[in-house]
């Protein structure tokens, strides 16, 4: 035990810091969906057949695990396959590759946002609008109207004023201003949402695929609803600081101009910020 312990390097203690808090940022993030119980059920059997094999120094049962084991390893990256993407979309987006440009002009505050939300929740007026951020919606704009206008309380109560022809679907934001209208987004499968209408499995099916923030204003209950990350936050039209705190976080901030190694940072630091600081999303009460 002593020459273990004498052995151990600095390079060791990095490795292990390394390696747990990456299986625990994957277990944290996981949790709660299906794809955290399947990576919960492959650790648990993984452990007990190595517990039991080690155990009773079953060797032919120790090979067959080491094989499963390497079979799970790749189930594993199947069954991840759309957080995987999701990453990868969100590493290449650092670059400046089709990264579009913030332009002060035209955009929209937060202020005129809420009031105009409060406004639609107040008429039950369904609506959906999902604000690009490092994920690229350049594709889900395509399968919908291209509009580039200025984001107003008249043009947007038009816009989902039913039986108007852009009524149905989603608003994408960029840069503050209306990108495009009338939007396909995928729709979420998660079982948690059966009870939920169209709009809000679209606004968490993007959620899924993209890191986009998207906003539901529901007609039935006239409830604002924020998607971000898979999760759905609900509020009341009256709860004014929560909906400028998302909306504000939605809104591109043109007094801020971050480089590459400040937009690497922040990815890499952003599950621990998660992690160990906590978010103002997670605190408010989800249904």
């Amino acid at each position: 035990m002593t020459e273990i312990f004498h052995n151990f390097t600095a390079s060791d203690a990095i490795q292990i810091a390394v390696l747990y808090f990456a299986i625990f940022a994957i277990l944290k993030g996981a949790k709660g969906s299906r794809f955290g119980q399947a990576l919960l059920g492959i650790g648990v059997i993984a452990t007990l057949a190595t517990v039991f094999s080690f155990t009773f120094h079953f060797d032919v049962l120790s090979r067959i695990v080491q094989i499963l084991m390497i079979y799970m390893a790749i189930s594993t990256v199947v069954i991840f396959q759309p957080e995987i993407r999701r990453f990868l979309q969100t590493v290449g987006a650092f670059g400046y590759f089709d990264k579009p440009k913030h332009n002060a002009d035209g955009a929209v505050t937060p202020k005129v946002v809420v009031e105009t939300l409060q406004e639609l929740a107040k008429r039950r007026m369904g609506a959906l609008i999902a604000f690009e951020r490092s994920i690229s919606l350049r594709a889900y704009e395509a399968t919908g109207v291209k509009t580039d206008a200025l984001f107003t309380p008249e043009l947007v109560k038009s816009i989902f004023t039913p039986p108007l022809p852009l009524h149905d679907g989603g608003v994408i934001m960029r840069d503050g201003r209306i990108s495009s209208a009338h939007c396909i987004f995928p729709v979420s499968n998660n079982p948690d949402l059966i009870a939920s209408g169209m709009r809000h499995r679209a606004a968490v099916g993007l959620s899924e695929e993209t890191d986009a923030l998207v906003i539901v204003v529901s007609e039935e209950r006239g409830a604002v609803a924020f998607a971000r990350n898979g999760r759905l936050f609900r509020y009341q039209p009256e709860q004014t600081e929560s909906l400028m705190r998302w909306v504000s976080r939605a809104l591109p901030d043109d007094t801020r101009d971050d480089g590459f190694w400040t937009k690497l940072s922040g990815v890499i630091l952003a599950p621990f910020k998660r992690l160990f600081m906590g978010s103002a999303d997670e605190t408010e009460d989800r249904q």
